[in-house]
């Protein structure tokens, strides 16, 4: 806490050199100031605890109880309420010696100390250092303006002239005591690393964990703002809840950062989300403003870590700070997908008080406070890029973890083993370039290494009718426009024009080297569920790159982050290949009365849908993939190293044999061969029936058969019996059922799968019939393995 006047909206504790925050009443933030008032408490401290114990002596008698014979009832000669105008400093560091008269009482100053007299050194070093903190916040009181900040720091001043006239130790009196919310804001962002950025390489994972630390460390160094100060910022604020937090904030944080004889906790530690939300804004906005005037000043080796990485960082986190959802703040968060509680592993805390970490930090692309249309979810784009909103993640290390708390399941591996061969695989963090990339890489891997590099950047932006135009918007807005209208001509560019700037309208931009390549043009419908997609292009020459793979991704993530987990789209002739490739489908899983009359149907054109699971990082898909096979690709070699064994070879057939059974042959089954799922065959003839019969009642039934229950008739699909050289219906399946055709299992099997190969053959994919063949073939597998006669 600094004089009022001096701190505006809070303040960086930390300034250009790497000081030390400003101390109360120091009437200052930064610099060289806050960092004299701190050394010198300390400085004075060590004199005195130095000096000989007579001088000791004269200064405890100056603020101890009189012990004269009388009762009297002196508590000192200095008085425990501080005048209104304090005095001089030449009169308040007088000397004085024990044969002095008390000024309040008139007996000696002896007589104040005469229960010092038996005292161990060590506590008398413990008195003088809550004196000396007596005498800061004595000054403390008389230079501070605001009258919250004063009211607290006479409180402590009090405090401690009683702990010095009882010989007890400070203990602040409080309706709560440290931790006030949890979980903290240390463990929230602990959580946030492991949600957003477990799937990372570990070379990754150290450099966020870094910028975890260095944020952490900043939150325990700053100043937070004044109650009034904040009333006037934000006027419609919980001004009780925030000045609430302020007075935990200077007691317990704050002042004993300088007055050391009282408790210390760390900021991270003991608030959480509430506090957090409160100074975060103002925080981000300030640090950035730091680093745009100090960016000069970095070191090389911090530049890229401070200027683009950690600016990202906080967009991130801020997202999760702000959401509703956010499962980081829950006290029961789960890392895991099997749903089993993991322990919680720290993977950061906040660096110690006394050692003050320098950094800095670098605008984000756009500032959100210009662009109010501009999605946080994608500011920017780096190795940072987030993981989406509805998964919770492995932790971003090993954790040990408790097998009588994970439901285990058969054939499952050892996470022991899985730790073991992570760390056998080569640290994927040693990027390739793009120009040396596998065949075999992932359509994406190219533009997702050029965006960890800082090459492309994504943005979602849109026009807005209610703020003031932002010209980097607009420019960006016309970039998409042209793009769409050069790699669109059907469409006519009126209409283009219309919808990319029309407010309902936003688009997801990809941004190189300032200029927009390519966009995905969408609208919303969050009542219906859906979104439409109404363009998506990438210009000509920047094609063939995995940019569109990329910009997909990336749009299914803002999409979960707000909880919407369907696309519609219309897709031409040239364009059903590409939202085949990003999991689009002509099977609408949308029910059409949602989307009928929202959405404009295009002549010519294909409707496809995508439905989006909340639990995959779209991004960082293919690279979990891989990192997946990896991990196989080992455990399949650790295995045959465990059981290469060289067998004698089949000597049988020189014999005249002609056919041996695969689990004969020597060694098969050490490699892990297990016969083929044969499924059980039913013995008696009378159960095969009932079993069959039930079976194939269930799937005529069906809501997906009516278009196979009775043969096709040549009159409505001519030409079909040329094609079709076995027909097959499920009519004619129930008459030889009931002529106890079926003697086996596998002969009913095969005549209901030819009824589905049969009408995939002769009809097209995007008909009904191929749909209801698909949707049913489905349901009667799923029969077949409920009655037993194949293997689940």
């Amino acid at each position: 806490m600094a004089d009022s006047a001096g701190i505006q909206q809070g303040s960086p504790a930390i300034g250009a050199a790497g000081s030390v925050p400003a101390a109360p009443g120091a009437g200052g933030t930064e610099g060289s100031g806050a960092a004299g008032g701190s050394a010198r408490i300390a400085v004075k401290k060590a004199q005195l605890r130095s000096s000989p114990r007579p001088k000791k002596l004269e200064k405890l008698g100056v603020y101890s109880s009189c012990k004269a014979e009388g009762a009297c009832k002196c508590n000192g000669w200095k008085s425990q309420n501080p005048p209104p105008t304090p005095p001089r400093t030449d009169q308040q560091s007088s000397t004085v010696n024990l044969q002095e008269p008390c000024r309040s009482c008139s007996h000696t100053l002896g007589d104040h100390v005469t229960h010092l007299e038996n005292v161990s050194e060590e506590e008398m070093n413990r008195l003088l250092g809550i004196v000396l903190d007596v005498e800061y916040l004595y000054t403390c009181v008389h230079k501070e303006e605001d009258a919250d900040t004063k009211q607290v720091y006479f409180s402590l001043f009090k405090l401690l002239r009683k702990s010095i006239l009882q010989m007890g130790k400070p203990m602040l009196e409080a309706q709560e005591s440290p931790p006030f919310e949890k979980p903290s804001i240390e463990q929230g962002v602990n959580n946030f690393v492991q949600y957003k950025f477990s799937h990372l390489p570990s070379k990754e994972r150290q450099t966020i964990m870094e910028l975890a630390k260095m944020f952490l460390n900043q939150i325990n160094y700053w100043q937070l703002e004044t109650p009034s100060q904040r009333r006037q910022r934000v006027p419609n604020d919980d001004a009780a809840g925030y000045k609430a937090n302020y007075t935990r904030w200077l007691c317990y944080c704050n002042v004993p950062q300088f007055c050391d004889s009282l408790p210390r906790y760390e900021t991270t530690q003991i608030f959480g989300r509430t506090l957090l939300r409160s100074v975060f804004t103002v925080m981000r906005k300030q640090l950035l403003e730091q680093a745009r005037q100090e960016k000069d000043k970095l070191p090389p080796e911090k530049r890229t870590l401070i200027l683009t990485h950690f600016p990202k960082f906080l967009s991130m986190l801020e997202e999760e700070v702000y959401s509703h959802s956010s499962p980081i703040w829950s006290q029961d968060f789960l890392a895991g997908a099997s749903g089993g509680q993991i322990p919680i592993h720290t993977v950061i805390s906040a660096p110690p008080v006394a050692r003050p970490l320098y950094y800095s930090t670098s605008p984000v692309s756009v500032d959100p406070s210009t662009c109010g249309s501009v999605s946080p979810a994608r500011k920017t784009a780096s190795v940072l890029e987030p993981n989406p909103g509805g998964e919770k993640r492995k932790p971003s290390e090993p954790i040990p973890h408790e097998e009588n708390k994970r439901p285990r399941v058969v054939g499952d591996i050892p996470m022991d083993l899985i730790n073991e061969v992570m760390a056998t695989i080569t640290d994927p963090a040693a990027i390739p370039e793009t120009s040396l990339l596998s065949a075999h890489s992932a359509r994406d891997e190219a533009a997702r290494l050029e965006e960890r590099r800082g090459v492309i950047e994504f943005h979602v932006i849109g026009n807005s009718l209610n703020q003031k135009p932002n010209k980097r918007i607009l420019m960006w807005l016309v970039g998409l426009q042209n793009v769409f209208s050069h790699q669109l001509p059907r469409m006519p560019k009126e209409y283009i024009t219309r919808l990319v700037f029309d407010p309902k309208h936003k688009t997801l931009s990809l941004i190189k080297d300032g200029r927009v390549i390519g966009g995905i043009c969408f609208r919303m419908f969050p009542s219906q569920g859906f979104t439409e997609i109404v363009f998506c292009a990438v210009t000509s020459n920047e094609q063939v790159k995995g940019y569109g793979t990329h910009l997909m991704n990336h749009l299914k993530e803002y999409h979960i982050k707000h909880e919407i987990l369907n696309f519609l789209t219309y897709a031409d002739e040239y364009a059903i290949g590409y939202f085949k490739k990003q999991g689009f489908s002509k099977d609408i899983k949308v029910p059409k009365a949602k989307y009928v009359g929202y959405i404009k149907d295009y002549e010519g054109a294909t409707l496809m849908g995508c439905e989006l699971n909340p639990s995959i990082p779209y991004t960082e898909f293919s690279v979990i993939i891989k990192k997946q096979k990896e991990i196989i690709k080992k455990l399949i070699e650790r295995k045959q190293a465990q059981i290469r064994k060289v067998y004698p070879g089949l000597s049988c057939f020189k014999e005249g044999v002609r056919q041996i059974p695969i689990e004969s042959i020597p060694g098969i089954r050490e490699t892990g061969w297990k016969p083929v799922g044969k499924g059980k065959e039913l013995k008696d003839p009378d159960q095969l029936y009932s079993t069959l019969k039930t079976i194939l009642q269930h799937v005529k039934s069906h809501q997906n058969a009516w278009p196979f229950m009775e043969p096709v008739k040549k009159t409505e699909a001519p030409g079909y019996y040329q094609v079709i050289r076995f027909p097959m219906d499920l009519k004619t399946m129930s008459e030889r059922l009931k002529s106890r055709y079926y003697t086996t299992r596998k002969l009913f099997m095969a005549d209901m799968q030819r009824i589905f190969t049969n009408c995939r053959e002769y009809n097209p994919p995007e008909s009904e019939y191929y749909k209801c063949a698909n949707l049913l073939e489905k349901f009667f597998y799923t029969k077949i393995k409920e009655a037993g006669l194949i293997e689940k």
